[in-house]
């Protein structure tokens, strides 16, 4: 949300300050975040035209019905990525930050700033006036002035300092622009990944030049390079590019191990918000383990994630950065924000509020290696459409399979542990499921023939079960 205050023409400002007068205080704005919707079956496949509300939160009385076999899903309105993603064009998520037009002077501005000056002369006066007393009393009584010496030392940054941090990881991040054949495109961010030239980064930030578009990756030291994409992952959100004549000194940033943040660790992340390449901003991580849906609004991606939660600014063109800890190990990839931007989540300029998501690197490391190897995705799932409503009572196995398929594969993961349709799933291992994107989230933080142990509810009775998680390749 955001307010602006409209100015009328005023006359010219006097020489001097005008007299203040005293007026009263305006009351102040009142603003409220939106919740985002999020909703997928529990094989990455969504129904048309549904989605649910709510991010952290739950609404009662949504419906349910079976989900579509086609994909992507269709995205819920819900989180923006933090660079807008693809086909953001002029104005939208991605696009470059444009300072504003300076005013024509009418209006409070004009004075304001006439008045600014004024006083700004007088302080020059006055602070001339100062100087010329102070030299005098200085000749007749001498100084008591006691002067900084200027060499009190060099400043330490300790490698465990942010501008430590800073320091070591940004010669191996990079800014990324993608633009398509037809000449749209964003901004986003990536971090080199390994010593053969692969560049980690989001989907949505890359996926505008995917078809035969244009990639370049913009080191900070200026150098530009053309990049390819590898292969990217529409569900997890995650891509990698390679660059084209990599340089043989690039230095890969270390991975930590997500599943070891603690809730309070610092945060620091890096990329470049608005265009404003090589940014670094500071945080903690605020909750783990967050259900995440988020889409570009274009109405053709979406993507589900158990994310990291962090209050470090993030906003349009940190996707795809790296999120560190306080060593400067990589822990998440910043892939989404809530926002209270005009027009609710999707469009328009939003900005951070401090809720921004990452994926967490165990997750966006496997997909990457995979994408690397073969060129698609592979993800985990278990074999079972579940309802997208957000009841917080758990996922509910329907009563019908999209497009009259069986809700339950028959042979899949599921049907081997004996699920049947109306079971509603309430715990995956020690994780409490809430609904159906939050099922889809936790089982996609898993690999394919992981085992897991799923709680049930069976006519008013609980069951625990034992699931070998399949797989399927590919996002279609």
């Amino acid at each position: 949300m955001s307010t602006e205050n409209e100015g009328t023409a005023v006359p010219p400002a006097p020489s001097a300050p005008p007299v203040p007068v005293d007026a009263p205080a305006a009351p102040a704005p009142q603003a409220q975040a939106p919740h985002g919707p999020y909703g997928q079956d529990a094989q990455g496949q969504a129904p048309q035209g549904q989605g649910s509300s709510g991010d952290a939160g739950h609404h009662p009385g949504a419906s349910s019905s079976a989900p579509d076999p086609s994909w992507p899903p269709p995205p819920p309105p819900t989180a923006p990525y933090g660079d807008g993603g693809s086909g953001s064009g002029s104005g939208g998520w991605g696009s470059s930050y444009q300072p504003p037009a300076p005013k024509s002077g009418r209006g409070r501005g004009g004075l304001v700033a006439a008045v600014l000056v004024a006083a700004l002369v007088a302080g020059g006066l006055g602070g001339g006036l100062g100087y010329v007393l102070a030299k005098d009393n200085d000749e007749s009584t001498g100084s008591t002035t006691v002067s900084a010496s200027a060499n009190g030392g060099d400043v330490k940054r300790d490698p465990g300092t942010t501008a430590g941090v800073a320091a070591k990881a940004l010669p191996s991040t990079v800014t990324i622009e993608a633009e398509s054949t037809s000449g749209e495109g964003g901004t986003g961010t990536g971090f080199v990944f390994d010593k053969q030239g692969h560049i980690v980064t989001n989907n949505h930030v890359v996926a505008d030049a995917v078809d035969g578009g244009k990639l370049t990756a913009t080191f900070p030291t200026g150098k530009k390079y053309d990049a390819e994409v590898v292969g990217h992952a529409q569900g997890y959100d995650v891509a990698v590019v390679k660059l084209k004549n990599a340089p043989a000194d690039l230095k890969p940033l270390t991975l930590g191990d997500s599943d070891k943040v603690a809730v309070g660790d610092s945060t620091i992340a890096i990329g470049a918000p608005f265009g404003l390449s090589d940014t670094v901003t500071t945080g903690i991580i605020s909750a783990k383990n967050r259900p995440v849906a988020s889409s570009d609004g274009s109405g053709s991606q979406a993507s589900y994630m158990s994310a990291l939660q962090t209050d470090a600014s993030i906003n349009p063109g940190n996707s795809g950065g790296p999120l560190l800890d306080a060593r400067g190990n990589v822990i998440g990839i910043n892939s989404a924000i809530q926002s209270t931007g005009n027009g609710g989540f999707g469009t328009g300029q939003s900005g951070s509020i401090g809720l921004g998501f990452a994926i967490p690197i165990n997750q966006a490391k496997y997909v990457a290696q995979e994408l690397i190897k073969n060129g698609k995705p592979v993800y985990a799932k278990i074999g079972a459409s579940v309802s997208l409503d957000d009841s917080s009572e758990g996922a509910q196995i329907t009563d019908q399979g999209a497009g009259g398929a069986a809700p339950v594969e028959p042979g899949g993961p599921a049907a081997k542990a004996g699920l049947k349709p109306g079971d509603v799933i309430t715990k995956l291992d020690d994780r409490v499921i809430d609904s159906g994107p939050t099922l889809i989230g936790e089982i996609w933080t898993h690999q394919p023939g992981d085992k897991v142990t799923i709680t049930y509810e069976r006519g008013g009775k609980q069951h625990t079960v034992d699931v070998t998680l399949g797989s399927r390749v590919g996002d279609n």
